[in-house]
């Protein structure tokens, strides 16, 4: 009896999903996303605005960019996701459909139903890809891991919702999530 093949499918599969899809493409397989809670974005407003104040204040060379937002972390693999934030400093990564090639940070927040997707899969995908820094922000349990690439791994650290995280691809961010409304 033949075993039932999984359909793999491509960037192109990807790109003719409805525009109100929420979708991910990851190693050819597609990961359907539910709407974000409020809380949720609470948090991604925040952060949002506090990352371009810091660009934009700095008169910084980095574009960030928050979710719906395309990065096909490699060409041969079958992979695009969409990060809630997503910090870009090589502008040749950038293309019209979003950024081809690893970001320079991410920041992804939970959501009850997906926490395995950003803990494991995702933190796997960005490893692999060597994004140099990565925010899990989790609003149930008011924690944010950040994980730091530091020569070929990363290193990680625990953070509560009353820390002042100190970003690592810049000198001088701070993030005070003390200061988050959420």
């Amino acid at each position: 009896m033949a075993i039932p093949q999984k359909q793999i499918y491509t960037e192109a599969d990807y790109y003719a999903l409805p525009e109100d899809i929420r979708a991910e493409l990851i190693d050819g397989q597609i990961y359907y996303q539910t709407a974000p809670s409020r809380i949720h974005q609470e948090i991604l407003s925040e952060l949002h605005a506090a990352i371009h104040q810091y660009i934009k204040f700095k008169s910084g060379s980095c574009k960030m960019y928050p979710a719906p937002f395309a990065v096909k972390l490699w060409e041969e693999r079958r992979t695009i996701v969409e990060p809630d934030i997503s910090v870009i400093c090589d502008h040749s990564k950038l293309t019209e459909r979003g950024c081809s090639g690893a970001p320079d940070w991410i920041i992804e927040i939970v959501s009850p139903g997906n926490s395995s997707h950003d803990y494991i899969r995702k933190l796997n995908l960005y490893a692999d890809a060597k994004v140099r820094e990565y925010w899990i922000v989790n609003p149930i349990n008011c924690t944010v891991l950040v994980y730091h690439l530091e020569e070929s791994k990363f290193e990680v650290a625990l953070y509560t919702f009353q820390d002042k995280i100190k970003v690592n691809i810049y000198d001088d961010l701070w993030i005070d999530f003390a200061e988050i409304d959420a």
